[in-house]
Order: C-alpha cells, then sequence, then structure tokens
C-alpha cells in the first residue's frame, strides 16, 4: 500500500525563501559552516578544528554573561545576575563535554597534524584571556600575544582595568554595610586580587545567617558554582592534553602540560573558599 510523503507546506509551513530570511540566513551558516579549512590531508583536523571553534562561540556567550553580570552587580540588580551566572554554569559543563569528544583523538593522530599548526595554540585566545579576567585573574602579561591586533589588545586591556565580577561582589558587600578595608574598595583593579580577612568576616557573617542576607548568600554560591565549574574545565583541558601529547611543549611555546597544572592552583573567590573552614 502506497502511502502519500508528508508535505508540510500542507500545514502552512513556509517553503520558499527567495528575498526572505530563513533559518540559514539568521544564524549565518555559509559564514559559520565555511570556516573550518583543514591545513593538512589528516582526517583528525577537522575534529580539532571544529572543537576549538565552537568552544569559542561558546566562550562568546559566557563573555556576553559576565559582562552583563558585572553591570547588574554594580547596580544592586541581583536576581538577574542569578540566572547569568548558572547559565555560565551550564556553558562551563558543555565545554566539559567538549573535551570527552577530543578525547577521542589519540597521539598518532594529532601528530599527522600538528605541523600544520605552526605557533598557533589555545595559549593564545583571546576570548578565553577575557573570561579569565572578568573573573578575577588578573595578568597584564597574558596580553602581550594580542599585541598584533591593536582593536583586541584595547578591548582587553579594558576588561583588565575594569572591576572583575568579584571586584564588584566585594563593592557590594561594602554597600551593604560590612566593613571591607578601604585598600581593597580602592586596589588598582588592573592587579591580581589578593585574599582579604575583612572580605573573608563579611562572607562569614552571611552565611553564618544566611536568612538575615539571602540575595547576598545566593550570589556567593552562585560564584562558587562558576568557579567549581571553571576548575573542572581547567582540570580536563589538562587531562586532554597531557592524554594527546603528554609532557611536549606547546605549539604556542609554552611548557605543555606543566603550564596548565599551573592553573589549576589559580583562586578566583579565595575567602569564598576559605571561610569554609571557620564555619
Amino acid at each position: 500500500m502506497s502511502r502519500t510523503p508528508y508535505n508540510p507546506e500542507t500545514e502552512g509551513a513556509q517553503m520558499s525563501f527567495d528575498g526572505r530570511m530563513s533559518y540559514g540566513d539568521y544564524l549565518r551558516l555559509d559564514k559559520i559552516l565555511t570556516a573550518q579549512a583543514p591545513l593538512s590531508h589528516a582526517h583528525d583536523e577537522m575534529l580539532f578544528i571544529v572543537q576549538h571553534q565552537a568552544s569559542e562561540i561558546w566562550m562568546r556567550l559566557v563573555i556576553h554573561e559576565l559582562m552583563s553580570v558585572c553591570e547588574h552587580i554594580a547596580k544592586d540588580d541581583l536576581a538577574p545576575s542569578f540566572k547569568m551566572l548558572s547559565r555560565v554554569s551550564r556553558i562551563l559543563d558543555q565545554l566539559n563535554s567538549a573535551w570527552d569528544v577530543l578525547r577521542t583523538m589519540t597521539p598518532s593522530e594529532y601528530t599527522t597534524f600538528r605541523e600544520a599548526l605552526g605557533m598557533s595554540s589555545g595559549f593564545q585566545s583571546f576570548q578565553y584571556r577575557a573570561i579569565e579576567f572578568l573573573a578575577g585573574n588578573k595578568n597584564a602579561a597574558m596580553m602581550r600575544p594580542h599585541v598584533h591586533r591593536p582593536e583586541i589588545h584595547a578591548w582587553l586591556e579594558g576588561i583588565l582595568r575594569a572591576p572583575s565580577i568579584y571586584d564588584q561582589s566585594i563593592r557590594l558587600l561594602a554597600r551593604k554595610g560590612f566593613a571591607i578595608d578601604a585598600a581593597v574598595l580602592e586596589r588598582d583593579c588592573a592587579l591580581p586580587y589578593e585574599a582579604n580577612d575583612s572580605v573573608r568576616d563579611a562572607w562569614l557573617v552571611v552565611y553564618r545567617a544566611p536568612e538575615a542576607h539571602w540575595p547576598l548568600y545566593e550570589l556567593a554560591e552562585k560564584l562558587v558554582d562558576f568557579e567549581d565549574y571553571f576548575r573542572r574545565w581547567r582540570f580536563n583541558h589538562v587531562t586532554t592534553v597531557e592524554r594527546i601529547i603528554g609532557f611536549k611543549t606547546g605549539t604556542g611555546g609554552t611548557s605543555g602540560v606543566n603550564y596548565l597544572r599551573k592553573m589549576l592552583d589559580v583562586v578566583l573567590f579565595p575567602e569564598l573558599w576559605s571561610m569554609r573552614t571557620e564555619l
């Protein structure tokens, strides 16, 4: 018995897009899907490119969200920032899953195209650097790989010098009446943050009576959640690199796994972790 093929047009589906915007037009898929240009004939280079491009697209959204978080906290408008920080944590979960795909590539397969990468390296990702700066891991030396791109360098410098999400959170504590040292509130935001007892004491008050400081308590937990997922992302990065290249020098000239392991020691919101021991 023959069946007539289903035709969605009979139910009103739009099928003609001459001069009208389609799904592919809106998403600019012609640009996205032609941006993969392997430099070798190795089968696995496509995986390498797609994984990193997809990660950069997700990082684009992380930056968008974290910039908005800073703006909302600065205005004491916390509810939207909670949603945004939760979204960032879910994005980092997606980025963690991406390492699982890349780990299907063996060392033998990577060597078939590694030379084609030249000196390019994830170490040079300006979007990743922006995320680190927004989260508070400030290091002006990390901007040097971007000097050859003045517009990117200027953009990163603006983020470097602006208050991070943690700087904004500490300023919020002060606005809510907590005694925060002036040196913390007036510090140069382009420099790395150093843990401070007054900040730890403020968070201790919040955590000892969460019902009295619920918005600050929720903000603190959203920040811890964010850093938790960020740490997992870094750890998975180290594991993936070690699995694929061992302890070879990275393509960008870093010490590879040894450099990445140093990043595991970075703590973004130190008092939110240290005060847990005192609760």
